[in-house]
């Protein structure tokens, strides 16, 4: 997907995928009650793990985010006014929507409207958003940051490493004090704000990334291997419960976002996604991750049931998987519709934020 400054890059439209795919295997495996059909201890092949705790799809949206505007913007100046009519454009209509239709549902069926109503109005402060729009509220936070991130790192260049040192100090400090910092590190910016840094981090390493493909491939390998060990141990859920009382959670959300930048950076730049049919098929699913991420919610829970009680027994990650992959394609059309019908018509009044004196100095193509 064209942004409004103009720029596209199908290797990112993949990585977009690859999150939405990511969580919603997550939720088809888990998520219908916590734990079906899938439990959270089923044992899973190491390489496939990350599939089982697709939760940290999450992790990899958030650290492109940062990563891709940290290459929108550098050495950039923009309109800041304009960044958030464009982000609000982009998101809202169609969680709008989405918060309508829940509304509808749970008034038909009589459910307690005033406690919905209530994480609706708390919602741009607190995860209380419905269908994972607590990760928009995420979103949001960061995008009141970025003026002030882009402006200190432009000056010091040790100044987001050592926010990262706060950040990990910060979730020791509280772990220390609560006995468990899972919640934090996982739903608020209290940990996400890693991911973020860590994607501009890795927006401006990357030719040195670029000469270092083993380094990747280490750091791709060990996150493999820690989710295969952490998800035969429970996971997200069952480490030891939840919320988790393991300290792995304080540094997580940094591994996690160490990990994705570096993966990130490199297969934008590597010319690995090419320009092919099977390339540009994935990228249109990368432009209908939001409408997937937002919009499988109200069928993932049901297709997981209907496929383990009707079909076969869905209830290891092995068995799992392959129908998660057949359900996130039939869900490719919902997925096209919601993009052509609700996101692209606001997504058209879009403004190019950059500011036209330095397009040229600085390259950017016009919107």
């Amino acid at each position: 997907m064209r942004s409004s400054t103009g720029q596209h890059s199908l290797a990112l439209d993949h990585i977009r995928a690859l999150a939405a795919f990511l969580v919603f295997a997550w939720h088809f495996a888990h998520a219908g009650d916590p734990g079906y059909p899938v439990p959270f201890d089923a044992p899973s092949p190491w390489i496939l793990a990350i599939f089982d705790a697709g939760h940290t799809g999450v992790a990899l949206f958030m650290t492109l985010s940062g990563y891709l505007f940290a290459k929108i913007l550098e050495g950039r100046s923009f309109s800041y006014p304009i960044f958030l009519l464009n982000r609000a454009l982009r998101l809202l209509p169609l969680l709008v929507l989405v918060i309508i239709v829940i509304g509808i549902r749970k008034y038909w069926i009589g459910a307690d409207l005033d406690a919905y109503w209530n994480n609706i109005l708390w919602g741009p402060l607190l995860p209380t958003l419905p269908n994972g729009g607590w990760s928009i509220t995420v979103e949001a936070h960061f995008y009141l940051l970025l003026p002030l991130l882009l402006w200190l790192s432009a000056r010091w260049r040790f100044a987001l490493p050592l926010l990262l040192v706060a950040t990990v100090g910060l979730r020791l400090g509280l772990y220390c004090a609560k006995g468990e910092v899972q919640f934090l590190a996982y739903w608020t910016l209290v940990g996400r704000i890693d991911q973020f840094v860590l994607g501009i981090i890795a927006a401006r390493s990357q030719g040195w990334l670029m000469r270092h493909p083993l380094v990747i491939g280490g750091l791709v390998a060990s996150l493999l291997a820690f989710y295969a060990v952490f998800d035969a141990a429970g996971g997200f859920a069952l480490h030891p419960s939840h919320p988790s009382s393991s300290p792995v959670w304080i540094i997580l959300p940094t591994f996690e976002g160490m990990v994705y930048a570096a993966a990130i950076a490199w297969y934008d730049r590597s010319g690995l996604a090419g320009k092919g049919l099977v390339s540009k098929g994935l990228a249109r699913i990368g432009d209908y991750s939001y409408s997937l991420y937002l919009l499988h919610f109200f069928v993932v829970f049901r297709m997981a049931d209907f496929i383990h009680r009707h079909i076969m027994d869905i209830s290891t990650p092995r068995a799992a998987l392959p129908w998660a992959v057949v359900c996130f394609v039939l869900m490719i059309p919902l997925g096209y519709l919601s993009f052509r019908f609700i996101e692209a018509p606001f997504l058209s009044l879009r403004r190019n934020y950059i500011e036209p004196r330095l397009k040229k100095a600085y390259g950017a193509s016009p919107s």
